[in-house]
């Protein structure tokens, strides 16, 4: 499914293989070839997942659309359309508990797509969710909500900390789960349940090149 989407998405835009290659090796300081490329659209040869990632940024699809898992791609194209943008809050220091969101004023907002549906955003510090793609210095968005399913990953609040991690839920304990086999399992239980409180679901991230 995914060559079968990736040689539309090059069709719809009426680009050839070698100007998808260019832009790909020019945006992402690839090192993709024809040979490639045609693999990949006749299903010979799987991407690896980062490929995925850029080809979708590239055609400015979601991943899952690009992968055959959703049917309906994030943007329309009937050549190349321009990308609606809005402003995201982000979040500041823990104060008592309470996050502080940063003030325009003080350019502390993100502007990113407006197809994003997140109140807030915050800057990821560590390296505790790498197996997430979630590295040191991204930007998470987050949609406030009190409570999340189990599995997900949310913005949780420690004291004064605020923290990424896997949430799952049991009986009388919470559990914070890291996306790194270097970091420990964080248990709250029973009264100590009364130091956390979730901010919201993690539902979409940018990186940057570094």
């Amino acid at each position: 499914m995914f060559g079968k989407r990736l040689k539309e998405l090059r069709e719809r835009n009426k680009f050839s293989m070698d100007k998808v290659i260019e832009l790909y090796n020019e945006r992402f300081n690839g090192k993709m070839n024809k040979s490639t490329l045609s693999r990949y659209e006749n299903g010979l040869q799987e991407p690896i997942y980062t490929v995925v990632v850029n080809l979708a940024e590239l055609f400015n699809v979601s991943v899952d659309y690009l992968s055959g898992n959703d049917n309906i791609d994030i943007f329309k194209f009937d050549n190349i359309s321009p990308i609606k943008t809005k402003k995201f809050r982000m979040l500041g220091k823990i104060a008592c508990g309470e996050p502080i969101y940063a003030n325009e004023e003080y350019e502390t907002f993100i502007e990113a797509s407006a197809n994003i549906n997140a109140d807030f955003c915050l800057t990821a510090k560590g390296d505790s969710m790498i197996n997430a793609r979630i590295f040191d210095g991204d930007v998470v968005f987050i949609k406030s909500q009190p409570d999340v399913e189990n599995g997900e990953i949310a913005a949780v609040i420690i004291g004064e900390e605020v923290t990424l991690k896997r949430v799952y839920k049991y009986t009388n304990r919470i559990e914070l789960r890291p996306e790194n086999p270097l970091y420990d399992v964080q248990n709250y239980e029973n009264e100590k349940l009364e130091e956390i409180r979730i901010l919201g679901k993690a539902v979409a991230f940018q990186s940057y090149v570094k």
